[in-house]
């Protein structure tokens, strides 16, 4: 049987899953909702992948509190598989990020809020890829960022999964060095439809989540999205195994994912960008050009989160997160960057 389907029929939480449920079950905004919903276990075709947030019929409805259980393809469409497989020569174009989903909530509308409680993230391959482009990335030059000089050749890293380890490991390209990382799963997209009806590239983070390529998307988390069109038409992809801040070569350990969530709909709950909580921090996720601009977004939504627990005013609600919170740059080669702002929530000041 093979890594995702046993994964989809044999699922259980076991120790590390019951953790992460713990601690979902903790966060104050989901409060008592359980894990005993409607159950969807589905191993999506290759046709039925998609490869934008927006404009794609829904593969499946489902009621609020599902618990879907899938399985996700690789950021380079399960194409390359080894380090001889470059992207320019075995990838289709526009064929970036698959996404698993849409997925229709039944009765969300425009102004409620999608929460996704990651459950488990688990790889589904005993392998990973990781490459360099050409223009991409951000220590070489690019269409916005011109630059003479020789660009650098075009590469693949395969790295080779140790469960068991929970590691990583690959070669230098000469072969005369191997290193191991840390195994941490994430997911790279997590996203709705755009507002508008607009169609975005998977490549892409914004409001709406999408690639936000944030390594907190990941078990134990709650992940909160703002709903713009009906039925929110949630999906996601582009499975990580690891990742170090900024993404700066312009790709992670990239890896198919077997994935297990929870998604609730909030009514009437607002969330203007996207929101992640766990039982002790809470975190917004701003995406913009130029770096210092995707900061302010996220440090804004901050600053007025604190204010609504609070009741600080807004100069001490930006005194109080200037000196607690901590923002570490998510990403810097995507057409938008992310900086993630987070806060430990037991230091916020109680309401009076």
């Amino acid at each position: 049987m093979s890594t995702r389907r046993r994964f989809i029929t044999q699922s259980s939480l076991g120790l590390v899953g019951a953790f992460a449920v713990r601690d979902a079950l903790r966060s104050e905004s989901l409060g008592a909702q359980s894990t005993n919903g409607p159950v969807l276990r589905w191993v999506p075709k290759h046709e039925e992948l998609a490869y934008t947030f927006g404009g794609v019929a829904p593969r499946h409805r489902i009621q609020s509190g599902t618990r879907i259980i899938t399985w996700t393809e690789d950021c380079f469409d399960g194409a390359i598989k080894t380090s001889a497989d470059l992207v320019s020569k075995v990838t289709v174009p526009g064929h970036d990020n698959p996404q698993t989903g849409p997925f229709y909530v039944e009765g969300a509308q425009p102004g409620d809020t999608l929460a996704i409680r990651i459950l488990k993230l688990e790889p589904a391959r005993d392998y990973a890829i990781s490459t360099f482009i050409p223009g991409f990335g951000i220590m070489v030059g690019n269409d916005r960022t011109a630059l003479l000089g020789p660009e650098l050749a075009e590469t693949t890293w395969r790295y080779d999964v140790d469960a068991k380890r929970g590691v990583a490991r690959t070669k230098s390209t000469d072969g005369k060095h191997s290193w191991e990382v840390p195994l941490a799963p994430f997911l790279g997209c997590l996203g709705v439809a755009p507002a508008g009806g607009e169609v975005r590239s998977t490549i892409v983070p914004d409001t709406f989540g999408g690639n936000m390529d944030c390594p907190e998307v990941r078990a134990g988390n709650t992940v909160y999205l703002g709903v713009n069109m009906p039925g929110g038409l949630l999906s996601f992809g582009d499975g990580h195994y690891a990742m170090g801040d900024g993404e700066i070569i312009g790709a992670a350990i990239e890896g198919a994912m077997n994935v297990d969530v929870v998604v609730t709909l909030l009514k009437g709950v607002k969330t203007p960008i996207p929101r992640i909580e766990n039982e002790r921090e809470v975190m917004f996720v701003g995406a913009a050009r130029p770096l210092e601009d995707a900061a302010r977004v996220a440090f804004k939504a901050m600053i007025g989160w604190v204010r609504e627990k609070s009741g600080l005013s807004e100069l001490d609600a930006y005194q109080f997160v200037s000196q607690n919170a901590h923002a570490p740059v998510i990403q810097l080669v995507d057409p938008e960057y992310t900086v993630l702002v987070k806060i430990d929530k037991n230091r916020v000041p109680a309401a009076r």
